[in-house]
C-alpha cells in the first residue's frame, strides 16, 4: 500500500511539473493581444536610438512568432500600423528585413491550407486593391520599400505555394506584372 501511495505521489508530481511547463511555455508564445501590449507599453517617441532598436526587434521578433490568423487579428487591431509609421526610414527597412520573410512564408502556408473558395475571395480582394491606385501606401512607404516588398513575395510565391495557389493567383501575378510596367 504504501508502495502504491508513492507511485501515485510520484504521478502528481511529474503531471504538476508538466502542466507548469507547459503554462511557462504558452506565456513565452505571442499573442496578437501581448503584442499590442508590448507596442503600446514601448512607444518610440521617447526611447534612445539603442532602446529604440531593442523594441523594433523585440516587436519583430514576437510578431514573426505569429502565425498567419494571428497577424491577421494584430492588423485588424492598426497597433502594427501605428508603430511602422513611428518608425524611420532606416529602421523600416530593418523591420521589413527581419519581418517580411516570415511573414509570407505564413501566407504561403495558410494559402496552402485554405480551401479554394476563400482563396479565391482572397484573390478577387487583392486585385480590387491592385486596380485601386492607393495613394496611403506610397505615402507610409518608399518606393524601394514596397518593390523590396514586392520581391519577397514573389520569391516566397514561388517557393513554397503550391500549385493550387500558383493557378488561383495567376491573375493577381499578372496585375502585378503590368502595374510594374507602367511608368
Amino acid at each position: 500500500m504504501n508502495r502504491v501511495v508513492r507511485i501515485v505521489v510520484v504521478l502528481l508530481v511529474v503531471w504538476a511539473v508538466a502542466a507548469g511547463v507547459m503554462l511557462w511555455m504558452r506565456g513565452l508564445k505571442p499573442t496578437p493581444a501581448s503584442l499590442q501590449a508590448y507596442i503600446e507599453k514601448h512607444p518610440l517617441a521617447s526611447l534612445s536610438e539603442p532602446a529604440r532598436e531593442d523594441v523594433i526587434r523585440g516587436v519583430a521578433d514576437r510578431l514573426n512568432r505569429l502565425n498567419f490568423d494571428e497577424r491577421q487579428e494584430l492588423r485588424r487591431g492598426g497597433s502594427d500600423r501605428r508603430f511602422f509609421e513611428q518608425l524611420t526610414p532606416e529602421e523600416r527597412k530593418q523591420f521589413i528585413e527581419m519581418t517580411m520573410p516570415e511573414g509570407f512564408r505564413q501566407f504561403m502556408l495558410a494559402l496552402n491550407k485554405m480551401d479554394p473558395e476563400r482563396r479565391k475571395r482572397i484573390v478577387k480582394r487583392a486585385l480590387e486593391n491592385l486596380e485601386k491606385d492607393n495613394p496611403e501606401i506610397s505615402q507610409r512607404m518608399q518606393e524601394d520599400e514596397v518593390r523590396k516588398i514586392v520581391n519577397q513575395g514573389m520569391s516566397s510565391f514561388y517557393e513554397e505555394a503550391n500549385a493550387d495557389v500558383k493557378l488561383d493567383f495567376a491573375p493577381v501575378i499578372e496585375q502585378l506584372q503590368r502595374a510594374a510596367q507602367r511608368p
